[in-house]
Parts: structure tokens; sequence; C-alpha cells
């Protein structure tokens, strides 16, 4: 990737967060084969698989796991990508993340408790 200056820097994140965000996978597929890291974050810790999950883009959630999306990163408050899952009822990215080998006893409050918090345990058995 060209190098680019920090305001430069800043505005492709924001735009990668948006397209996360927003479930545009094409668009944000071209941004990290363009040479963004997968497991960018934002200025609160949140990767672009985080914003994904908790934003119900399925989709996008996937194409950033077969890209190497790492589901055991927690952002500034400690919070789990499974977690965040759970907490808005998107129960198949809850099994992708799950699939995928996220930690269910990572993070504050872990992805069991989270489960046990919203009544879907069921999601989190083998």
């Amino acid at each position: 990737m060209t190098e680019l200056s920090p305001e430069q820097q800043a505005r492709v994140l924001s735009l990668a967060s948006d397209l996360a965000r927003q479930g545009q996978t094409a668009e944000l597929i071209e941004f990290i084969e363009h040479g963004l890291p997968v497991d960018t974050i934002d200025a609160e810790g949140n990767s672009l698989l985080m914003l994904a999950a908790y934003h119900g883009a399925t989709e996008t959630v996937e194409a950033l796991l077969d890209r190497g999306a790492d589901p055991e990163l927690r952002n500034a408050r400690d919070q789990s990508v499974i977690a965040g899952a759970l907490f808005k009822g998107e129960d198949d990215i809850v099994r992708l993340l799950h699939e995928a080998g996220a930690d269910l006893e990572a993070g504050t409050p872990t992805a069991r408790q989270a489960a046990a918090m919203f009544g879907r345990e069921h999601l989190l058995e083998s």
C-alpha cells in the first residue's frame, strides 16, 4: 500500500469501518485486497469484524473470517465479537464465530454470560 498521510489513513479507516457496518462486502474486501489489514481497528478498538457482526452483516463477517480476521480481538471495553453478536441477537453470526473458534470465555461479559442473559445458550453448544 502506498504510504498515506495520517489524514488519509484516518479517512481510509473511516470508510472501511462504514463499509463493515453497512455490510458492503465487495467494497470492503477491495480495501483489504489493496493492503488494508483485515484486523484493522478503530479508535475504540473495534475491528472490522466486530463492526460487521454487531450490525448484522453476515456476508461481511463470513468474508472477513475467510480472509483471516481474528474472532478473538476485543475492543477497548473488553467486549468480544461473539458477545456483541449475542447481544444484538445475530444468531447466524454467532454460529459463524463459534465455528471459527471464538473463545466463549473471553471478554466482559463472556459469550457464555451474554448467552445466558439473553436465553441463547443453545447457540454455543457444539
